[in-house]
């Protein structure tokens, strides 16, 4: 394929760029900075900056809104948005539930739900994983029982990302249990408003509230609530699956990690260490860039792959396996260059540049939340073990 970005492609390039530069939320990009976690609020406000310039569906087609870009433009559009340090739009509506009902969801439904997706007034969550369901999501057990046009929901759902913050939440649940069990999985939307829905906070090892359980009890929802053919709910889901694996590459994002470990690795020589002398770090440095370049490479493949609005294909497995080992890499090789000063770490309210009379390294403490956030990046959306077994069964017929 032809890599090389036109005139055009350059003349885009900047237009995006003056965005993120003098219209983007600045107070936004400088509390992710601090590595503070951001609220609904946060969320809202960047996302109706890019819905403004309608730059927030970009993979959506023309006819439900999306910009007609290239596959080019939207690599571009990424790139800026995490050369500027701009929040990642929120993919549970825009990436993933949207997608399923523009295709699969009648018209109705289109009209109700797109819109709110597209201007983010409307806030989804994702009720995939159960307690005893994760990488096996087909075993799932959360029932769905239809009597008069309405379903009675009873289960639970866990490992919601941001559920605390959802207005709407989408689920695969059980309707039958008489046949093969990916044959009785319906697909559901549903208001987080119900009577019966309970949401419990986890928080994780790197201190952040983004996860969550969500209990269902007798929760009702109408028949109008679902997606397609009720049985089929499988199908809609490998679909979705297909958006959410190709979301996680996040080049740019990776390589301004990388520029910053080059500086902190500068930085440190005032704290003792001279990282850039020893040959070993310099060889790891540069085969994390490789590695980098090769998803770059792997990226633009898949996009120029994808028809306007089109999914990807079991390809979008191997984006996964190698986004997510590269970015658990490069947080733990930043680990090295921090060194014993990385151990410190502290809540959103409070990322000091020093602890008493310890001086601790610029950005030590965000580094180390990172990095133990990043470590569940190879587990959730589909571990990297289902993940390698469907290349090794879909795409090499092993």
């Amino acid at each position: 394929m032809d890599l090389s970005f036109s005139n055009e492609d350059d003349e885009f390039r900047l237009k995006v760029r003056h965005f993120f530069e003098h219209e983007y939320p600045r107070e936004i990009i400088e509390k992710l900075r601090r590595g503070c976690s951001p609220s609904k609020e946060d969320y809202q406000k960047s996302e109706s900056a890019l819905a403004n310039r309608g730059w927030l569906t970009v993979n959506w087609p023309s006819e439900y809104g999306g910009p007609g870009w290239t596959p080019n433009q939207k690599h571009i559009f990424d790139e800026e948005l995490e050369r500027a340090g701009a929040l990642n739009v929120v993919p549970m509506g825009v990436i993933y539930v949207g997608p399923v009902i523009y295709t699969f969801g009648s018209e109705e439904q289109k009209e109700r739900w797109l819109p709110g997706i597209s201007n983010s007034t409307t806030f989804w969550a994702q009720g995939y994983s159960e307690p005893e369901s994760g990488s096996d999501l087909a075993s799932l057990q959360c029932s769905a029982k239809l009597e008069d046009d309405t379903y009675t929901v009873n289960g639970s759902k866990i490992w919601t990302s941001l559920g605390q913050m959802a207005d709407w939440i989408f689920c695969l649940v059980r309707t039958d249990n008489s046949g093969r069990k990916q044959e009785g999985i319906t697909f559901l939307c549903f208001d987080m408003m119900s009577p019966g829905i309970q949401v419990h906070p986890i928080i994780t090892i790197d201190g952040k509230h983004a996860l969550n359980r969500i209990d269902f009890t007798d929760v009702k929802v109408p028949v109008d609530g679902r997606i397609g053919e009720e049985g089929k709910g499988w199908t809609y889901a490998n679909y979705l699956l297909g958006h959410e694996r190709t979301s996680y590459a996040h080049v740019t994002g990776k390589r301004r990690q990388l520029e910053a470990i080059r500086k902190t690795a500068t930085d440190m020589s005032s704290y003792g260490s001279d990282l850039l002398q020893e040959p070993g770090f310099v060889q790891s440095l540069a085969e994390l860039e490789c590695r980098l370049a090769a998803l770059e490479i792997t990226v633009l493949r898949t996009l120029a792959s994808v028809a306007d609005g089109g999914a990807p294909g079991e390809e979008s497995s191997i984006l996964k396996v190698i986004a997510t080992e590269l970015a658990q890499d490069i947080t733990e090789f930043d680990m090295k260059v921090f060194g014993s000063y990385a151990a410190p770490r502290f809540p959103d309210s409070t990322l000091p540049d020093n602890f008493g009379n310890l001086s601790v390294p610029p950005g030590a403490a965000p580094a180390m939340a990172t990095y133990l956030g990043t470590r569940a990046q190879s587990i959730y959306g589909g571990t990297n073990e289902i993940q390698k077994n469907i290349i090794a069964k879909r795409i090499l017929g092993l």
